[in-house]
Parts: structure tokens; C-alpha cells; sequence
């Protein structure tokens, strides 16, 4: 490939990863072509998307983009970058779930806040919650609080309320 070339395939790089600063890296030797189609189909539904790339120049675009540390994870055999979705845990969770149906898929490692992590971190990726879920289980502790403050203060009067329900009824069969 001559400079030229390469070149253009880093500024490419660069420009198609502007903005991401997470991504899983997968290998996906062994993938049949329509196979392959139907991977990035239903990546694509949960706006995933995939980049097969060349190692030396997308590490040579992670530089200029200042993820130096990412590098490490190209340095060795054949890498297809997996990004986008509401975060990488997303993307992670569902090339683990997609890795079920189509074998060949294997989980390198993920890039993630800077830090590199090899496969099985990859993995551990997949099981931590959602950001949707993380967002549902804090305004679940947000609001128990409130309950239980609200639980408090109806259950006495719920009790006085029926003992003036009880004293009415009383006096009213007396009468």
C-alpha cells in the first residue's frame, strides 16, 4: 500500500472515530459473508456499528487522537472495532449475545474511560447494567425514601381513621 494510500485510510480512521472515546474489539475470522450481513444487520438495529481495520494505522489514528493506550490492543491479528449504541456495555452485551449464535465471534478486549481491558474484561463488560438500568435502580433509591416517610405517616392515621369509623358505626346502631 503506498503513503498516499495509507494516509487516506488513517484520515478515514480519524475521522470515523471522532467522538468515540469507548469500543470493543472483536475478531471475526471465520465469519461467512452472509453471515457477516446479518451480524452488522442486527448491530445496526441497536445502532451498533462495525469498522474492520488495519492495526498499524488505526493505531497510528489513535495517536493523533490522543488514546495512546488503545494501541496495545492492535497490535496483533485481525481486529474488527465494534462501537456506537447508548454505551459500550450495550455493545458489549450484545456481541456476548450475538457471539451464541455466530461462534466465530471472539472478544478481544475493549477500550473504555482510557483503560485497556483484555477479553475476559470484555466479558465482565457484558454483565454490568445498562445505563437505562443504572438509571432506573437510582430513581428507585430516590424514591424509597419517600415511601417509606409517606407509609409512616398514613399508617397512624389510617388506624385513628378507623377507630373513628368503628365509634360512628357503634353509635349509629346505638341510636
Amino acid at each position: 500500500m503506498s503513503y498516499f494510500v495509507k494516509s487516506l485510510v488513517q484520515s478515514e480512521y480519524e475521522k470515523k472515530f471522532d467522538g468515540v472515546s469507548e469500543f470493543v474489539v472483536v475478531d471475526t475470522t471465520g465469519i461467512s459473508g452472509v453471515e457477516n450481513n446479518i451480524l452488522r444487520g442486527e448491530l445496526k438495529e441497536k445502532g451498533i456499528r462495525m469498522t474492520v481495520v488495519k492495526n498499524s494505522l488505526m493505531c497510528l489514528a489513535l495517536q493523533k487522537m490522543e488514546m495512546n493506550d488503545a494501541c496495545s490492543i492492535f497490535e496483533a491479528g485481525p481486529c474488527t472495532v465494534a462501537y456506537g449504541g447508548d454505551s459500550v456495555v450495550d455493545v458489549a452485551k450484545e456481541l456476548v449475545s450475538l457471539s451464541k449464535k455466530f461462534k466465530a465471534i471472539d472478544l478481544k478486549s475493549a477500550y473504555v474511560d482510557g483503560t485497556v481491558m483484555d477479553g475476559a474484561g470484555a466479558m465482565a463488560l457484558s454483565k454490568m447494567p445498562s445505563r437505562a438500568e443504572l438509571q432506573g435502580q437510582v430513581a428507585q433509591l430516590v424514591l424509597t425514601p419517600g415511601s417509606n416517610v409517606a407509609g409512616a405517616l398514613l399508617g397512624p392515621g389510617g388506624v385513628i381513621a378507623g377507630c373513628v369509623e368503628s365509634l360512628i358505626e357503634k353509635l349509629e346502631e346505638a341510636a
